[in-house]
């Protein structure tokens, strides 16, 4: 079936994931107990909150403090934090510049703003591009206030976008993610290694 719209996922898939690095920059803080939530990753309270946006920032640093009761900075709070991620590939630049030609491409990630902010200006920005020139429309949970695998994530896709599911293969490393998305009429690609996505 032909292809006409992408829609990838970020964390994973365009930039890498380290959670030992995170663990150990939490740590490294004095924030052991948040360490602690990344090492069973757990994607409720603190980070679901920061993912769907109930929580901003500020307020992700203010409850680390409470969680830690130690005054840790909130430069050092996002830090950690965002040792998660690790850079996206110069080759992966070059090409969604290449598909992009042929392609509709648009971004789905659950995320949060401050790993959104990080990946901009340290990743994207850093090699000369910038994610809303990648991408024709980009699609963040923490905006949105919606985030995978719900249904209501992907028809907002839907509607806002025009595309028709069948002609669209969406880019995934979860099969929740994934499952939804083929149940609503999406070609699908699972990927564990972020250096083979296309």
């Amino acid at each position: 079936m032909t292809i006409k719209n992408i829609i990838f996922d970020l964390g994973g898939i365009l930039c890498g994931l380290n959670p030992d690095r995170c663990i150990h920059s939490f740590e490294q803080i004095g924030a052991g107990s948040v360490a602690h939530f990344v090492a069973e990753h757990r994607v409720e309270d603190l980070f679901l909150d920061s993912e769907t946006g109930k929580i901003n920032a500020q307020q992700f640093c203010d409850e680390v403090r409470r969680i830690t009761s130690k005054n840790i900075p909130d430069n050092k709070i996002v830090w950690a934090w965002n040792q998660l991620l690790t850079p996206i590939a110069a080759w992966k630049l070059a090409k969604l510049k290449e598909l992009g030609q042929h392609h509709r491409l648009f971004l789905l990630s659950n995320t949060n703003d401050m790993h959104w902010q990080h990946c901009q200006n340290n990743f994207f920005k850093a090699q000369g591009a910038d994610a809303y020139s990648c991408f024709e429309k980009v699609f963040l949970s923490f905006e949105m206030h919606l985030i995978k695998p719900s249904e209501e994530i992907f028809r907002a896709v839907i509607e806002q976008t025009g595309i028709t599911p069948a002609d669209t293969l969406f880019i995934d490393d979860t099969a929740a993610n994934l499952l939804t998305a083929r149940r609503m009429g999406f070609q699908t690609r699972q990927t564990f290694n972020e250096n083979d996505i296309f």
